[in-house]
């Protein structure tokens, strides 16, 4: 199991991981110090652990928004694909109507041209 050496508000920590997880390791603890760099703009230096737990719980607001809106758009999809299916429905309706129609005023037509050619 590798070991990866991260930085988090200029302090190393080491933390292990499974075998090529190395550089998403580095990639999530650099989201991690971004929010923690965030909050010491904001609120100071209060402590590392006060600092990464603050920075924690700012990124699981952000993943429980991201998921609110992943459930909003899984929702207007259905929506939308229910709309798409009455649409062709309705264009299914609409094509046999005009098929009937044509199908009725060729009719007529030969109807109208056999009249005539015994005339």
């Amino acid at each position: 199991m590798p070991l990866v050496n991260i930085m988090v508000n200029s302090r190393a920590y080491t933390i292990a991981c499974d075998e090529g997880e190395e550089d998403h390791l580095k990639e999530l603890a650099a989201h991690v110090d971004g929010k923690v760099r965030e909050l010491l703009e904001s609120v100071g230096q209060v402590g590392d652990a006060r600092l990464i737990l603050m920075a924690a719980l700012l990124i699981t607001d952000d993943y429980f928004d991201s998921v609110a809106r992943l459930e909003q758009r899984g929702q207007e999809m259905g929506d939308l694909a229910t709309a798409q299916s009455r649409i062709d429905e309705r264009l299914s309706l609409a094509q046999a109507g005009v098929v009937s129609a044509l199908e009725a005023a060729a009719k007529r037509a030969e109807d109208i041209a056999a009249r005539l050619g015994q005339a």
